[in-house]
């Protein structure tokens, strides 16, 4: 376990979470908030969280070993786990008594279903006044579509995601972030109710949604098409009015990409591609020509790139250090990529079903309360006796009786 010498865990050490969602939304929230020290409780229902299913559902295949699912263990390492019967009395008393116990509670359900279970924020502050109340949401909490269930890509598709990425061949093609640019904005209004609560001394319902985070998340580009009331043409990489904001194949068939926006730029670029010729030729000189005359200019650049392999490409771009270029690299590439590592962007852990494996991390470095990876995921209802014993002081007798009617697994 990664702490420093104070023994910290994360900067959130000492919280605890009540996680009652499913699929992706609201869990990678509450992993980020574990990676940073939170104690999180997961609750299932008997039957399980649906990511338990995902390959099945979704028709891929991502088991990792019986009973060992990639996509669940990514969205809930470093949980513990309660599996209830909530629509049970005996069930919801013992989630209301977790609430009471602790800081915040994060839900991902359609609009309603809380409140018709009984835990609704107005439904907790029974239980326990100060409590944050994140809910996950596909549309925000108000408005005529605020009750419409929503997954990923409809809420993409709402958003205008589908027409950011891709040729322009008017066909839309998915972004596959909403989930996790939502679970982050969730996350971060998470933090921001905790500071609000050690400043002022109140607890607040939060709401992150799929339609505002993806606005969000475009943000740059979507306030400038806000303010002229023009859409961004999409364009393939042949007709892009920057060509040192472009990519380009190497003879092994590797890519580079290049982000460079300024004029400064230009006469580096043409030396480490060894045509210096083109530094002052009347139709590239300035970023203004060369916007104009950019399918003579990529299709020239195209063919200077197909003569060397990328490794000679990046010996040479490597000699000015003003440029600015990087690989094109695959997700699994970045399992040895040093800064990866150096950083622990991607952590270790003896997974104790599967072994030896590999996570991504969140990715924040604290100085005095680093970040940690404690834990996999929990089985199904993997700590529900020793929660109802060591938080709520219940019996083994109370177990029992617990089970025979089925209220816990």
């Amino acid at each position: 376990m990664n702490t420093d010498s104070n023994g910290y865990k994360g900067p959130l050490d000492g919280l605890k979470v009540i996680d009652w969602t499913m699929w992706q939304f609201g869990p990678i929230s509450t992993v980020m908030l574990a990676d940073m020290g939170a104690e999180v409780i997961k609750v299932e229902s008997l039957d399980g969280d649906h990511g338990r299913q995902f390959g099945q559902i979704m028709g891929i295949n991502t088991e990792l070993a019986d009973g060992v699912n990639a996509y669940f263990e990514s969205m809930n390492r470093q949980k513990l786990g309660i599996a209830l019967d909530l629509k049970n009395p005996r069930g919801l008393k013992i989630l209301h008594k977790l609430v009471a116990e602790s800081d915040i509670f994060v839900e991902n359900f359609r609009k309603g279903v809380a409140e018709r279970l009984g835990l609704g924020y107005e439904d907790l502050l029974k239980h326990n006044e100060k409590i944050i109340y994140a809910s996950a949401s596909g549309y925000g909490p108000k408005g005529p579509d605020s009750a419409k269930p929503a997954l990923e890509l409809a809420a993409e598709a709402r958003a205008g995601a589908l027409w950011w990425t891709g040729p322009d061949d008017g066909m839309p093609y998915p972004a596959g972030m909403a989930d996790q640019i939502g679970g982050i904005m969730l996350s971060y209004g998470v933090i921001g109710a905790i500071v609000a609560r050690e400043r002022f001394g109140f607890g607040q319902r939060v709401d992150a949604s799929h339609l505002g985070s993806m606005i969000w998340a475009h943000g740059m580009p979507e306030g400038i098409k806000f303010l002229t009331g023009k859409e961004f043409p999409r364009t393939d990489r042949t007709k892009v009015g920057q060509p040192l904001w472009n990519y380009y194949q190497c003879k092994d068939g590797e890519w580079l990409a290049f982000s460079m926006s300024q004029n400064r730029y230009w006469s580096q670029f043409c030396n480490a591609l060894g045509i210096p010729e083109c530094i002052e030729d009347p139709r590239f000189s300035t970023t203004e020509v060369r916007a104009d005359n950019r399918e003579e200019l990529i299709p020239l650049l195209d063919d200077v790139f197909a003569t060397k392999n990328r490794e000679e490409w990046e010996a040479e771009l490597a000699k000015y250090k003003d440029l600015i270029w990087e690989r094109v690299q695959r997700s699994l590439d970045l399992l040895d990529d040093p800064q990866v590592v150096e950083n622990n962007y991607v952590v270790e852990f003896d997974h104790p079903v599967v072994g030896p494996t590999k996570w991504p991390q969140t990715p924040l470095t604290y100085s005095k309360t680093p970040l940690s990876t404690r834990k996999m995921a929990p089985t199904h209802g993997e700590n529900t006796e020793e929660i109802l014993l060591e938080r709520l002081g219940y019996t083994w007798d109370d177990i029992v009786s617990l089970k025979d009617d089925g209220v816990i697994l």
